[in-house]
């Protein structure tokens, strides 16, 4: 099959960007794409594949979002914001409900943070703290700053679904060694987190920032999650290293959203959505192989105005 897509990013989390809404393919299908697209290896890569999908009464657009071993998550907030701009520029709306796998987000078109960087804030949550629906096998229901006796770490670490399952725990420097053991005991569904977890270590800067390293399920260390920014905005709150209602700037490898969480667990995000290239590419579902890619314009323009805000935003901080 051949397919045209967008290569975007948010956040420097990046992804192909499929609209999908005229496309029939099977799940095991998408899967199949998901895994020949995101693969480091191939002509394309990315953390994982985003499509735009067709909405309802309820629902603008619909989102699915796969990781790179072809499982998909519950949501994915950097990608979301992607999605959204596609979903504004194809239906000619700048805000929208959209359907996620499992609850809806309120996404809405935002004047540019900085020239030439679009931007889409995103509201989703409500952040919650039962584990008994991940399900986590622990002696109590939730885990706000404690320690987890089956993983490699002495950190004590809250758990946060927004929808999708996240295990914070604020360090005092980030051992990315000890953040990949523990992401990868998640990573291999034992008997107590049978449905896997993303796994984030948190610092807090100086001036009440934060900065988050996540091991995201299903794609490993990665340079941002936007999910695991918000559950840590969320959760530097409810453990009081921030102050509910208040925007906070979370910084990660591939640079910075803001973020606020409010007391009933809603968090919003504002953040870049960034088309880096488009261009199409044939695809053996079969053999989940892709090839013959072809560029059909390229957005350096963006990719510009993006470094140039991230430079200026971390000479700032």
């Amino acid at each position: 099959m051949r397919i045209d897509f967008i290569k975007c990013h948010g956040s420097g989390n990046d992804f192909p960007l499929i609209d999908a809404r005229g496309i029939e393919r099977s799940d095991d299908d998408w899967a199949a794409v998901a895994r020949a697209l995101a693969d480091r290896r191939g002509p394309v890569g990315g953390d994982g594949l985003l499509l735009l999908t067709a909405g309802d009464a309820d629902h603008a657009f619909g989102m699915v979002m796969r990781n790179s071993d072809g499982s998909e998550a519950e949501t994915c907030l950097n990608g979301l914001r992607c999605v959204a701009r596609l979903g504004f520029e194809r239906l000619g709306i700048d805000r929208a409900t959209v359907r996620l796998k499992t609850s809806h987000a309120e996404v809405e078109r935002e004047a540019d943070v900085a020239p030439g960087v679009v931007t889409v804030a995103e509201r989703a949550g409500p952040a919650l703290l039962d584990v008994r629906d991940w399900p986590m096998a622990i002696t109590e229901h939730e885990n706000v700053e404690r320690i987890i006796p089956q993983l490699p770490s002495g950190w004590r670490f809250t758990a946060v679904a927004i929808p999708n399952p996240h295990l914070i725990a604020f360090v005092e420097a980030i051992d990315e060694a000890e953040l990949v053991a523990v992401g990868r005991a998640c990573e291999a569904a034992p008997d107590w987190l049978p449905n896997r977890a993303n796994v984030s270590f948190v610092t807090v800067r100086a001036d009440g920032d934060l900065f988050v390293r996540t091991f995201e399920r299903g794609v490993g260390l990665t340079d941002s999650c936007g999910s695991a920014m918000a559950a840590s905005t969320y959760a530097a709150c409810l453990t009081e290293r921030a102050t509910f209602g208040r925007t906070l700037t979370v910084y990660n490898a591939g640079g910075l959203v803001r973020g606020c969480a409010e007391a009933d667990g809603m968090v919003q995000l504002l953040g870049n959505a960034t088309f880096e290239w488009e261009g199409s590419i044939e695809v053996d579902v079969a053999a989940e192989r892709a090839g013959d890619l072809t560029v059909t314009r390229h957005h350096n323009d963006e990719i510009a105005a993006w470094g140039a805000a991230v430079e200026h935003a971390r000479a700032a901080g």
